[in-house]
């Protein structure tokens, strides 16, 4: 009977903790950088192109247009990719700012988390730097308990996205 109460107590307090950490971390931030050896207006056209994308995020499917502003901000996308097991998972982006060659601000929604990417592209000696700083929060309390404990993973997808967006540019 000891062992039994030893046990309980040990899986009540992880289950404390899990379910804490909903309430503690309300969202998950982080930055990813990268530095592309070509222009500034190049770097950004080619980044924005969505003809293009799919070069350097491989798990994207298909993107399909919803609502195209001509200022570009404003605009919505429908987007398929596929997880690790091949599962499609389909998410909505909106362009939230567009400023050329300065900036873009992108949210994603889908049906377990919003995420925030916020580019910045920067031109210094001939490099340009694409800075990105995003912010993600479940949409559900358990996958906002579940999130900061896959914060790593998702900024190691969100470095290689870039790290393969700056492989594609500098070979063309």
């Amino acid at each position: 009977m000891k062992r039994i109460k030893i046990i309980l107590g040990i899986i009540i307090a992880f289950a404390v903790i899990f379910l804490s950490t909903g309430l503690i971390f309300k969202e998950t931030a982080y930055t990813t950088q990268v530095e592309v050896h070509k222009p500034l207006d190049e770097v950004f056209s080619v980044f924005n192109d969505s003809s293009k994308i799919n070069n350097w995020i491989p798990e994207l499917k298909s993107i399909e247009p919803i609502d195209v502003k001509p200022e570009k901000t404003g605009s919505t996308y429908k987007m398929v990719v596929s997880d690790p097991k091949g599962q499609e998972i389909t998410l909505r982006e909106k362009i939230m700012a567009f400023v050329p060659n300065e900036k873009v601000t992108l949210f994603f929604n889908t049906d377990v988390m919003f995420k925030k990417d916020d580019y910045t592209f920067n031109f210094n000696n001939g490099v340009t730097t694409i800075t990105n700083n995003s912010i993600c929060r479940g949409n559900s309390y358990l996958f906002s308990c579940v999130l900061p404990y896959f914060k790593s993973k998702i900024k190691e997808q969100d470095q290689e996205h870039l790290n393969n967006f700056k492989s594609f540019i500098e070979k063309n």
